[in-house]
């Protein structure tokens, strides 16, 4: 009778210690979630880019293409603010809070920029790639 006691005792004990320590740790969706944070920018597909800017009035479109290319055919809404020209001491400084979604021709201009953005200290920032994989309209207007 001793020994089921002692051993009802261990299995509780090693529950106990099981359970603060799986208490304790971050789900893994959490962990890729602040593992993306940390690194930067979120990054959208086009379709999740449109969604939010549907929901967002407010929400800056910005195509880091050069104007010659923004010219040639942009996302209706998009400002155009080429990569080049992202710096400290750009000529439009937008609020640091305001959700900026960043496109380019293909894609790697837009990490470049919302990376620049963000480690300027923009906090809504993403990048959904390329104009080459918008699937609703552009204009020239």
């Amino acid at each position: 009778m001793k020994q089921f006691f002692l051993l009802a005792a261990v299995i509780c004990f090693g529950a106990a210690v099981l359970k603060f320590y799986t208490s304790r740790m971050t789900p893994n969706s959490a962990r890729a979630e602040s593992t993306q944070a940390d690194s930067g920018p979120r990054l959208l597909s086009p379709e999740e880019a449109k969604a939010r800017l549907d929901a967002n009035e407010a929400a800056i479109l910005l195509d880091v293409r050069t104007q010659e290319e923004f010219d040639e055919g942009h996302i209706p809404g998009a400002v155009c603010l080429p990569n080049e020209l992202i710096t400290a001491d750009m000529p439009v400084a937008f609020d640091k809070d305001a959700e900026i979604l960043v496109y380019c021709r293909s894609g790697r201009r837009s990490a470049e920029a919302a990376k620049k953005l963000a480690d300027m200290g923009y906090i809504n920032v993403a990048d959904f790639g390329g104009i080459l994989d918008w699937p609703y309209g552009t204009t020239t207007d």
